[in-house]
C-alpha cells in the first residue's frame, strides 16, 4: 500500500523512470509473487487511474509549489554549507556528508520510537502475532556450479592477455584523470572477472575505511 502511494506520487510529479520495490526486498531477493505485486502496482497506475493522461496533473497546486520552493531553498542551503567548507572533497574529508546522514537517521529513528512519526504497522496498529514473510530461498548447489564455471573460464582463457589487461587497468587507475572505461572493457573482453578487476583497483587505491562520526 505504501509503495503504491509513493509510486502514484512519483507519477503525478512527472517522474521519467519508476521502480516499485517488492514488499520482501528488504529481507532478501524478492519472490515471484512479490515481484508480480510490485509490477501490477505500476500497471494499475498506468492503465486504471488516468494519471498518465495529463502532462502535469499537479500543475498550479499551491501546496505542491510550496513544497517545491521549500525543497529548493533547503537544497541551496546545503550547497552554501558545502561551498563554505571548500567544496565537496574537503566536505568528504571532514565527514560532513557522513555526519548529516547519521544525524538524519538518528532523528528519524528517535521520532519513530517516540511515536512522533507514525509508521503504520511499526509503531501504531501493530499485529500481536504478525506472520513471517516467506523469503526466496536459493538452491545452495548453484554456488558450487557458479564456482565451477568461473574455474573453467580461467582454465581456457588467455592468461597472458588477462595479465596484460590487468596491468593496463592498474596503470590507468594510477594516472589522475584517466578514463577507466576503455581498460575495463578491454579487461572484460579478455575474460577478466569482476572480482579480479576490483582487486586490481584495490591494489592502486586501497580500501576505503569509514571514519566514525559519533
Amino acid at each position: 500500500v505504501r509503495t503504491a502511494l509513493e509510486a502514484m506520487a512519483a507519477v503525478l510529479g512527472g517522474t521519467q523512470s519508476l521502480h516499485t520495490n517488492s514488499f520482501d526486498e528488504a529481507l532478501a531477493l524478492p519472490t515471484e509473487d512479490a515481484v508480480r505485486i510490485a509490477l501490477r502496482t505500476q500497471q494499475v497506475i498506468a492503465h486504471e487511474t488516468g494519471a498518465v493522461n495529463t502532462i502535469d496533473p499537479l500543475g498550479g497546486s499551491y501546496y505542491v509549489e510550496d513544497l517545491t520552493n521549500r525543497l529548493e531553498a533547503e537544497a541551496y542551503d546545503y550547497f552554501d554549507r558545502i561551498e563554505k567548507l571548500g567544496g565537496v572533497i574537503p566536505a568528504i574529508k571532514e565527514n560532513f556528508f557522513q555526519r548529516e546522514i547519521a544525524d538524519a537517521s538518528f532523528r528519524y529513528q528517535h521520532e519513530v520510537e517516540q511515536k512522533q512519526r507514525i509508521i503504520v504497522g511499526v509503531n501504531r496498529y501493530e499485529l500481536e502475532d504478525e506472520p513471517e514473510v516467506e523469503t526466496l530461498r536459493i538452491d545452495p548447489s548453484l554456488e558450487g556450479k557458479q564456482i565451477e564455471r568461473v574455474q573453467a573460464l580461467r582454465g581456457r582463457r588467455d592468461a597472458a592477455a588477462v595479465e596484460a589487461a590487468l596491468a593496463r587497468l592498474k596503470q590507468a587507475a594510477a594516472r589522475e584523470g584517466d578514463n577507466l572505461m576503455p581498460p575495463l572493457v578491454e579487461a572484460a573482453k579478455a575474460y577478466v572477472t569482476l572480482g579480479e578487476m576490483c582487486d586490481a583497483l584495490r591494489d592502486v587505491w586501497g580500501t576505503w575505511t569509514e571514519t566514525p562520526v559519533f
